[in-house]
């Protein structure tokens, strides 16, 4: 048995990322900020940048920047500030945060939920305004990504207020959540409205347990003909609830910064 101490190796780093950290009066919870630089940001002083929200950061973050450099170098997308949100602490309990954050209404299997109209506000007039004032962000590109319960707050994003963000990368969102409460939402929101100016890219696992009433959801979507709405929908092949991560965030990131 080797008896080589580890901590005397350097750590692998991600390059051009730093951590902020912000505390929330909305939710009332400290965020850890994940921040990913284009590489030559230092030297174009006078450039502003699209934003990219990611959710669930301390899973997601490392993949979307990985997935970012390969589409950049492509020429998919173009340069951008990558923002993974996630919580501050030693050890905090990232299931039972993100569950009362991204969930749009109680549920009775689920305690504690319910808060996703406060993470919106924290959004909207905390972590906006300060990444605004801390770095050159372009507004009129800002991106919100999320998966699973991530994906669920997306979905209630994109219906609460549309044009505050002008994309939305949805992968596997909990539509059944709540009684259905994204269908609700929706059918509220088509009510009073006939358009839907933004870029939706909406996704779900061959193989999980929501491909049923997520694909349900996108018939619904794509039968309302909202005025303005760009979206492309599909279906992962092979894939399960976790699995369909890399194809999804390649393909969503790609519809939603695509020239047209």
């Amino acid at each position: 048995m080797s008896t080589t101490d580890r901590s005397t190796f350097a750590a692998v780093t991600i390059p051009n990322t730093e951590v902020r950290q912000l505390e929330s009066s909305a939710t009332g919870q400290s965020y850890d900020l994940y921040v990913h630089l284009p590489s030559a940001y230092l030297q174009n002083q006078g450039k502003k940048y699209p934003i990219l929200f990611v959710l669930d950061g301390q899973w997601d973050f490392k993949l979307l920047a990985s997935i970012y450099g390969g589409l950049f170098y492509d020429e998919f997308i173009p340069e951008m500030i990558i923002v993974g949100i996630t919580y501050s602490g030693t050890s905090p309990n990232y299931d039972a945060l993100r569950a009362m954050d991204y969930t749009p209404a109680t549920d009775v299997d689920a305690a504690g939920c319910g808060g996703a109209p406060r993470f919106f506000a924290f959004l909207k007039e905390e972590l906006s305004p300060f990444l605004e004032s801390n770095y050159r962000v372009e507004t009129a590109q800002r991106v919100l990504l999320g998966s699973s319960f991530g994906g669920t707050f997306t979905l209630y994003a994109l219906f609460v207020e549309p044009g505050f963000f002008n994309g939305y990368v949805a992968t596997s969102p909990a539509v059944t959540y709540g009684d259905r409460f994204a269908f609700k939402q929706e059918a509220e929101y088509a009510s009073n409205h006939q358009d839907l100016p933004v870029r939706l890219f909406l996704s779900v696992g061959e193989l999980e347990y929501l491909a049923g009433p997520v694909m349900e959801f996108m018939q619904v979507l794509k039968a309302r003909g909202y005025t303005g709405l760009k979206m492309e929908t599909r279906t992962i092949e092979g894939e399960r609830h976790s699995g369909t991560k890399p194809e999804a965030f390649n393909r969503g990131l790609r519809f939603v910064f695509q020239n047209e």
